[in-house]
């Protein structure tokens, strides 16, 4: 293409200065943005990263942090560093911002969270807010893809201050399934608390929810857990592996193993396919051959008929109970 010849991947030019490819390197080390202190450090004054931002060489995101692409083309880490960049040093990311890095999978807020040392509380500018770190120890904090960010224990405590029971159990389900879960990490931190007021659902759930036990993979599942729940009808596991005498087996969405119940939640555009329909079919078959129903519920009435699935799910579970002749759990 003509005028691309000179052009380097990621950014660099042909005969550029070594001083901006140094300093274009550390960005992308940090997804495309990098603070002025660190470029100072690197050897470029203060007045010269104020000349190319405003020649468009670099563009502002922060006080203090410019980045290789205007501020919209920053991905969601590429923000989160930033916003950690624009605190002072010995910042990290946390709460939300940290799960989002964890891969906890909880759904965020408008502003990205990061906890200072020191800070006298909290403040909110630039889409940052910032968290007093007056409890916050080197060893919680750790690198995620090269931001700074609290480790998964702290994360768990300061999402327990703004979050609903349910949102912890998934989290820590989560960290179970992403075989990352430290108890005694959790220990560690709940006991340098000091009060705060996420400690006393973090100690509930882990008191009473087995981490792992109802994962989830998307919201209609939550929203089925949910009505099971409210209706005193919660399901024994989610998500659970029925082996096949033979070998093998399957995964049943919801499984009441007393009753001998699965329940499966069709989403819209799920299991289409003919070849998806047809495995379906067969894997549920066999399950009721093995003394399993297996019972389906639609997206819609789901969403939108809670009282139809509540009413319908009672029924199943109160017939199980009463048949005469019922195989023993495990069987």
């Amino acid at each position: 293409m003509a005028g691309s010849s000179n052009q380097r991947p990621n950014g660099g030019r042909a005969g550029e200065d070594p001083l901006d490819q140094r300093i274009a390197d550390r960005a992308r080390r940090q997804h495309a943005v990098v603070a002025v202190r660190q470029i100072v450090e690197l050897g470029l004054s203060a007045s010269a990263v104020r000349s190319r931002v405003a020649v468009g060489r670099l563009h502002r995101v922060h006080t203090g942090v410019v980045a290789l692409v205007p501020p919209a083309l920053l991905t969601r880490k590429g923000r989160i560093a930033a916003a950690t960049l624009a605190c002072r040093p010995g910042s990290a990311a946390s709460h939300r911002a940290a799960a989002f890095l964890r891969e906890l999978r909880l759904r965020g807020r408008g502003w990205i969270d990061v906890t200072t040392p020191g800070s006298p509380g909290h403040r909110r500018a630039d889409g940052i807010r910032v968290h007093c770190g007056a409890t916050l120890a080197k060893r919680d904090v750790e690198e995620v893809d090269g931001i700074p960010c609290t480790t998964l224990a702290r994360t768990l405590l300061d999402i327990a201050e703004d979050a609903t029971q349910r949102e912890v159990e998934r989290a820590l389900d989560r960290a179970a399934e992403l075989r990352v879960l430290d108890v005694s990490a959790i220990g560690d931190v709940l006991q340098r608390a000091d009060g705060r007021r996420g400690a006393a659902l973090l100690r509930a759930v882990l008191a009473d929810h087995r981490a792992g036990s109802t994962l989830t993979r998307n919201e209609l599942e939550e929203l089925f857990l949910a009505i099971g729940r409210a209706e005193g009808v919660a399901p024994d596991a989610v998500n659970a592996w029925i082996p096949y005498p033979d070998g093998g087996g399957a995964e049943g969405d919801f499984v009441w193993h007393g009753q001998r119940l699965v329940v499966e939640v069709d989403g819209r555009d799920v299991h289409t396919t003919r070849r998806a329909f047809e495995h379906d079919r067969r894997r549920d078959q066999r399950l009721m051959l093995l003394g399993w129903r297996v019972v389906r519920f639609t997206w819609r009435q789901v969403t939108f008929d809670r009282a139809y699935v509540a009413t319908t799910l009672r029924g199943l579970l109160s017939a199980r109970r009463e048949a005469p002749g019922s195989p023993p759990s495990g069987a």
